[in-house]
């Protein structure tokens, strides 16, 4: 007796649990368009990586060569990844955390998508910060980053990484006799002339003292820009430095924008995603147009997809296209089953999950002929190769190309439009906030 009274309270009490979710999942909130899914996953998807990371990999990796690793890796971990990770969000509605009631032993998996994506939501959303602050000295006549006559700027900066000194040019059959020698030199912007009476090795001596002021030390004004003025960068760790208030300002902006878009759940992301998604490409196609006038850009993307096949037989170039699709897609960071949890459950996931990846992978291409098209006519203006100028990271995004804009026709309207396409990149994979915020709420 008291047996089947025992089994019947526990019958009711897993009745009672699972109307319980049931009823949870009625009042949850859900996806209110048709395509409010798709494009925050293509928002979440495609990041600053794609913009300032593939093209350099490709570079570095055999160029057009390195497309066969990449697109391997899509289709065989990519694609199917994908698929998963939205089918059981989907299926279950639940948070990253909470979907590992299926297996227990695997709850720590959750955890550690949760703090991995805290972590990375933190300082991304400082380079939202920095891209902020960039696009606000945007909003003036004259660049700051255009020129060396700022308060921040030293004697070792010049206008153009490609600047040379000009070395004076003898006379004709000029020996020791005594000539009159012309030297100029840049210095700190400013263009210099010294006049030398005497010998040729007089002469050459001279120029040889102009030379030594910048020799080693020359350094662009969008970089001293970037060192002196942005980051502020001190000597060494035991020299922190000040707070800037102004990067301060901006964090907090950033965080402000991330607020606006998660305050009401996800109706108003998905309305901010219907904007937020497809500015950037038309951003990119604008910004190829122009990219593919300017001199030199052709050179740039013979440079970008010209195959080096001997790079296939290298181990780090597959392991770097894996890398790229696993950080580029989202895979195993919780943000695709913490979307999928909001769909109808009828939703066709299967169609999603070939449609994003594929829109994401072909983003970072597009993006690599943007990039190598401005990068070839930085080398055509510095007169040197684009190997040279080829860089990734911070120092593509807020010293390469804010230089190559610099030297553009109405240059601060590129450089709003490129700094406002990056804020709204950045933006958009602060998605991970909410799936942070899921993660600990559903489960506590």
């Amino acid at each position: 007796m008291e047996k089947g009274e025992t089994d019947s309270s526990r019958s009711r009490s897993s009745d009672d649990s699972i109307q319980m979710e049931k009823n949870q999942l009625k009042e949850r909130d859900g996806w209110k368009g048709r395509l409010d899914f798709i494009m925050t996953c293509v928002g979440y998807a495609v990041g600053l990586g794609n913009i300032w990371r593939f093209p350099y990999l490709c570079y570095k990796s055999g160029g057009g060569a390195f497309f066969i690793p990449y697109v391997f890796f899509l289709v065989m971990c990519g694609v199917p990844l994908f698929f998963m990770e939205a089918s059981y969000g989907q299926f279950s509605s639940l948070s990253p955390i909470s979907i590992w009631r299926i297996c227990p032993l695997f709850k720590g998996v959750g955890v550690g998508m949760v703090m991995v994506s805290a972590i990375v939501c933190v300082y991304y959303n400082v380079i939202v910060a920095w891209t902020l602050y960039f696009l606000y000295m945007s909003f003036r006549a004259v660049l700051p980053w255009s020129t060396c006559d700022n308060e921040w700027n030293t004697v070792n900066c010049v206008v153009d990484t490609g600047d040379r000194l000009p070395q004076p040019s003898p006379p004709t059959n000029a020996t020791n006799s005594s000539t009159l020698f012309n030297s100029t030199y840049l210095v700190n912007g400013t263009l210099f002339n010294q006049t030398v009476f005497g010998n040729m090795s007089a002469a050459l001596s001279a120029a040889g003292n102009a030379t030594a002021v910048l020799s080693g030390k020359k350094m662009s004004a969008s970089e001293e820009f970037w060192t002196r003025h942005v980051l502020e960068i001190t000597d060494g760790i035991n020299n922190p430095g000040t707070i800037r208030w102004q990067l301060l300002i901006g964090l907090m902006l950033a965080w402000v924008f991330v607020f606006l878009c998660l305050f009401k759940g996800v109706n108003v992301l998905g309305k901010v995603m219907h904007f937020a998604a497809p500015f950037p490409y038309l951003v990119l196609l604008v910004l190829l147009i122009r990219g593919v006038t300017l001199p030199g850009a052709v050179n740039g993307i013979k440079f970008y997809i010209f195959p080096k096949w001997e790079k296939l037989a290298d181990y780090q170039v597959w392991g770097d296209a894996a890398l790229q699709i696993f950080y580029s897609v989202g895979m195993a960071w919780g943000g695709i089953i913490t979307m999928a949890s909001y769909n109808r459950f009828s939703n066709n996931v299967y169609r999603d999950a070939m449609l994003v990846p594929i829109i994401n992978c072909a983003t970072s291409i597009f993006a690599g002929f943007v990039i190598f098209a401005i990068l070839g006519f930085m080398a055509h203006s510095a007169d040197t190769t684009v190997e040279k100028v080829v860089s990734q990271g911070p120092g593509l995004t807020f010293v390469a190309y804010p230089e190559a804009v610099a030297k553009l026709p109405i240059s601060p309207m590129w450089a709003v439009l490129f700094f406002l396409m990056l804020f709204t990149i950045g933006l958009d994979s602060q998605v991970i906030l909410k799936r942070f915020s899921l993660g600990v709420r559903s489960t506590y």
